[in-house]
């Protein structure tokens, strides 16, 4: 039987139809609402997910960023400001006259990935998604981990800097994701271009050290730049630091880094492999833990959400 999954991102709805081989046979996209309100967020899913359906199944799982309960209630999104408390699994089930499935989208994420993305074969192991925040899905002896009310894996919401942080939208200062993000490598590019530190950078954006954003430094990164890489060099520390937090916590054997900031490859994975070497507890006495690229794309929170929608024991 076909299953549906459909992931809620920054800007796109993004809707797959998962056959029983886990293959890919369907796809439908949408932008993400511009209102960013439940109804239309709810319109959204719905339209992707009546496009797919077409007779050819009767569960959809859906991704949603934010904090998501055992019974799909969408409880608070910072990233999706407004939308709290909202009853997406019921209201979904409501207009499509199927079983639906909510949970978090990088839960999602990581799931497809440790089943047949870049973390497969791992019991242990970190999803950790760079994008306009940081995302989490935590696998352990083979299995999700969602915690007593279905909310672990907000790890972007670590406090990282406690005293004068920055302040995030999830109403606390200092999470990981104002510095380890895509939206914290654009703010460290900015004040380094403020500072007339990285001039190349600055180029590559028109000239306006305010039009600098994350896609610069790794563009200029990859051709060489010096300046741009010691920017990634302090991005990729503050990547490192969650990461050795995570590894001190769980123990896991593989972190699996997703988002678009992965695309940028080693000018990305090696300036965080080798300061989480020294971030970590007793790394020369530990087994190696790797850190690798996600490698099911933009895809990745969709197949996750149709294969949880068809195995929620998970």
């Amino acid at each position: 039987m076909s299953t549906i999954g459909v992931d809620v991102g920054g800007t796109k709805c993004l809707g797959v139809v998962l056959d029983d081989a886990g293959d890919v046979a369907a796809e439908h996209r949408v932008p993400t609402p511009q209102s960013r309100s439940g109804p239309a967020l709810v319109d959204a899913v719905a339209e992707v997910a009546r496009e797919l359906q077409a007779g050819r199944s009767d569960l959809v799982g859906v991704g949603v960023p934010g904090i998501v309960d055992r019974d799909g209630v969408l409880r608070f999104a910072p990233n999706i400001p407004g939308v709290t408390e909202l009853a997406l699994q019921a209201e979904l089930a409501r207009r499509l006259g199927v079983d639906v499935r909510i949970d978090n989208d990088a839960t999602c994420a990581a799931w497809a990935e440790q089943r047949f993305g870049a973390g497969s074969g791992r019991q242990h192991m970190i999803l950790v998604t760079l994008g306009t925040g940081i995302g989490g899905g935590i696998v352990i002896d083979g299995r999700l981990v969602r915690g007593a009310h279905g909310f672990a894996g907000e790890i972007g919401h670590m406090v990282v800097d406690a005293v004068g942080g920055l302040p995030c939208p999830c109403g606390q200062r200092g999470c990981w994701e104002r510095y380890a993000s895509g939206s914290g490598l654009g703010r460290l590019a900015r004040e380094a271009a403020h500072a007339q530190q990285i001039p190349h950078v600055v180029d590559l954006a028109g000239g306006d050290a305010e039009a600098v954003r994350g896609e610069h430094v790794t563009q200029a990164a990859a051709e060489g730049d010096p300046d741009a890489q010691a920017v990634m060099d302090r991005f990729g520390w503050w990547v490192a630091l969650g990461l050795a937090n995570l590894a001190n916590a769980f123990d896991t054997e593989c972190f699996v880094l997703g988002g678009g900031l992965v695309e940028a490859g080693s000018i990305l994975l090696d300036p965080v492999r080798a300061a989480f070497l020294d971030l970590v507890e007793a790394a020369e006495h530990r087994p190696p833990v790797e850190i690798v690229a996600a490698t099911l794309g933009e895809r990745a929170g969709a197949i996750g959400a149709a294969l949880l929608a068809a195995t929620p024991e998970r």
